[in-house]
């Protein structure tokens, strides 16, 4: 921009040039995921498994209380049989997984595959706790394990959106053996872990270390493995973690999980 300053001395007159205080550009360019138009499709399973557990926990909470009848939700019978949302999510999952081996596909068609596939994963996990039982515990305490599995899915799931490369380096080279060994360690971390008691933060520390070694440093649970073994000789440790783990912080813990997924009862759904 050229401003020709007014005077009546001509060698007054200097051109100044004044630049633009805000550059605008003609088209605004905002990537996301691998194109402008998707998201990754890491992301969209992780959104499709987490609407669909919410979804899915409230359904199941209206056909408990009975005030789901009135829009026509309940229990889906087939020939007398209760049929279990888990029965659905696992026929999702079969299905996308033959579609994603014998196509590969790509861009969009990869981004709905993979929301899909993860609404079949919400469907399968929010009953994890009834295939580990084999019996039907859906609102029993022992249905609060299928809060932790989804919980834990979310987490490897979320952690995974950015992408992650957990060997790097040629095969051989001093990159490849070193991921190899913070691989080997940190599963190392993880293992104890879940000696200690901890299932869920075993879990997680697959994917962020850092909780798997909080997890390996603390306290052990009372009655793990490691409480059983390590702690039999050392009555300090023994009553620290009992302090620990008390009643209070399995009550919190607790009432987090029926917040999500509601307050279990002896009462089974038919």
């Amino acid at each position: 921009m050229r401003v020709q300053a007014a005077s009546t001395a001509p060698w007054l007159a200097f051109p100044l040039r004044i630049p633009p205080l805000v550059k605008i550009p003609s088209r605004v360019h905002i990537p996301v995921g691998r194109s402008d138009l998707s998201l990754r499709p890491m992301m969209w399973m992780f959104l499709a498994i987490l609407v669909t557990f919410l979804i899915t926990r409230t359904v199941t909470r209206l056909i408990r209380s009975g005030g789901g009848a009135g829009a026509g939700l309940g229990n889906v019978r087939i020939a007398g049989n209760h049929v279990h949302h888990q029965v659905f999510g696992i026929l999702i999952i079969i299905g996308t997984g033959i579609v994603l081996v014998s196509q590969t596909p790509r861009g969009a068609a990869l981004d709905a595959a993979a929301a899909v596939f993860g609404a079949g994963v919400g469907l399968t996990v929010d009953e994890f706790a009834l295939w580990l039982h084999l019996e039907d515990v859906y609102w029993t305490h022992q249905g609060r394990k299928s809060v932790d599995a989804i919980f834990c899915v979310l987490v490897i799931t979320g952690a995974l959106i950015g992408g992650a490369d957990f060997v790097t380096g040629r095969v051989g080279t001093a990159a490849w053996w070193s991921s190899v060994a913070v691989i080997a360690v940190n599963l190392l971390l993880c293992l104890i872990c879940v000696l200690k008691g901890k299932v869920v933060t075993g879990v997680i520390g697959v994917v962020i270390s850092v909780v798997a070694l909080v997890g390996a440093i603390r306290l052990a649970k009372p009655g793990s493995w490691w409480a059983a073994h390590r702690y039999a000789g050392r009555p300090r440790l023994a009553s620290r973690a009992a302090r620990r783990y008390d009643r209070r912080h399995q009550q919190r813990w607790n009432w987090l999980r029926d917040l999500v997924a509601g307050a279990p009862s002896q009462e089974r759904p038919g």
